[in-house]
């Protein structure tokens, strides 16, 4: 009997690695259908750093999220911003996932990192100072084209800008993550999703880099704003998306992003979608109330109202790694927590809430109240351990305390192992419970 189970055992090892192979080989489950990667996964080019284990690793990516957040909170609606760029090698310091398109004719693979708040894609090219091995090769597609200043996309996001006066080459440069920022041509040419086919795709072509947080291969903006990859293919997927974030420990797994009406969950709890004229790019929610256990957490109704004039409310957010209350939400909710869990707490990296396993029994489930639904957080969302295993933190943290934090963020861990549908068309935001392996 020992012998028949080993020899199972090991027929499943086999079948567990070609499996994650194939996936890995395939990128894509067909029309609008596309792998979701973790980017550290086994299906990521990406490496994670030497010697960290998946906990610290996290904690290093949310190192990242209070400059993210002021990114998002400067996204005034058509606000140009100019920066220096300076050329020097980045480091991989992003804690996001990544999908993988191919770009041009014939078509170049990239592992373009996705970005629910980011309007427009852009990619690295060749020749590009400051930007990782893997460029786009733009003399080897036969149907790669520049954008000149007459064009109409050259108004219609951030940081593009042209002269008065001729006809030249649409300039772009915008600043990223809050530490980063590049300089770059806006230009076209074909996309390819899966077996889906965008042409005339337009799309930042990065010459120059800085920063720790520009994505190696570039990025694939979500967001409402005209260039977005939603926006420039309504025809084809009606302004609706899904994805489905794997968690970050699930190595040989991979998530998905789904485009458009086809394979959409048929009954899904949603929620309004609304839209900021402050920042008309992100994707507000009304979160009414927060639950710790049983308890109502008594929070002051103006830390959580959305305000057109302002900018404040509530965003879901694929690039921010926790999730991220306003100073007085955040201090109510763990102050909740921490009484009903008992004993003392220490602090781990951007967790200030860390006990110890022996009371984990104890720990409350943390619920999200949104119009229309509750979005209840299994454990796996509202904890994370410590690599020895012997402590257990809340993985929420509060927002960086200056004069501009009126965002609350629901971050990508807390989404894990959800699908969360954008029905732009429609304004609803749907979320259900899904194993996203």
């Amino acid at each position: 009997m020992a012998v028949k189970f080993v020899f199972f055992f090991f027929l499943a090892l086999l079948a567990l690695n070609s499996n994650a192979s194939d996936l890995c080989a395939a990128g894509s489950d067909g029309s609008g259908d596309l792998s979701v990667i973790p980017i550290y996964g086994k299906c990521s080019p990406f490496t994670a750093p030497k010697s960290e284990s998946w906990v610290n690793t996290v904690i290093d990516m949310a190192s990242k999220d209070p400059a993210r957040i002021k990114y998002l909170s400067s996204l005034a609606a058509q606000k140009t911003v100019a920066a220096p760029i300076a050329s020097g090698q980045h480091a991989l310091n992003i804690g996001n996932y990544v999908v993988r398109v191919q770009l041009g004719t014939p078509g170049q693979a990239m592992y373009m990192v996705l970005d629910t708040s980011s309007d427009a894609a852009w990619a690295p090219c060749s020749g590009c100072s400051g930007c990782s091995a893997t460029t786009f090769l733009a003399k080897n597609s036969s149907t790669f084209a520049t954008l000149d200043c007459s064009k109409p996309q050259c108004s219609q996001a951030r940081g593009l800008s042209c002269p008065t006066t001729g006809s030249v080459d649409c300039l772009f440069n915008q600043t990223y993550g809050g530490d980063s920022s590049f300089s770059a041509t806006l230009v076209q040419d074909t996309l390819h999703l899966g077996s889906d086919v965008i042409p005339n795709f337009s799309f930042g072509c990065i010459s120059s880099a800085s920063g720790s947080s520009i994505p190696p291969q570039g990025l694939l903006g979500l967001g409402r704003g005209p260039l977005s990859l939603i926006s420039q293919s309504t025809s084809l997927y009606s302004g609706l998306f899904s994805y489905c974030l794997p968690s970050f420990k699930s190595y040989y797994f991979s998530g998905s992003l789904k485009l458009g009406p086809v394979g959409q969950p048929k009954s899904i709890r949603t929620t309004p979608l609304l839209k900021n004229p402050h920042r008309p790019s992100l994707y507000y929610v009304n979160l009414t109330g927060i639950s710790v256990g049983r308890v109502l957490v008594p929070i002051p109704p103006e830390t959580l109202a959305f305000d057109p004039n302002t900018g404040a409310g509530t965003i879901i957010d694929s690039g921010t790694v926790i999730t991220r209350f306003v100073y007085p939400v955040y201090t109510a909710v763990r102050d909740e927590f921490r009484k009903q869990v008992g004993g003392s707490f220490s602090p781990l990296g951007a967790f200030d809430t860390c006990f110890t396993t022996s009371n984990e029994m104890a720990a409350p489930g943390i619920t999200f109240h949104l119009s229309g639904l509750d979005l209840k957080l299994p454990m796996e969302n509202s904890l994370i351990h410590s690599s020895a295993g012997s402590l257990a933190c809340l993985a929420m943290a509060a927002a960086p305390n200056n004069v501009n934090s009126v965002l609350n963020v629901i971050a990508n861990l807390q989404q894990q192992n959800h699908r969360i549908l954008f029905d732009i068309a429609n304004s609803k935001l749907g979320i259900a419970r899904e194993l996203c392996n």
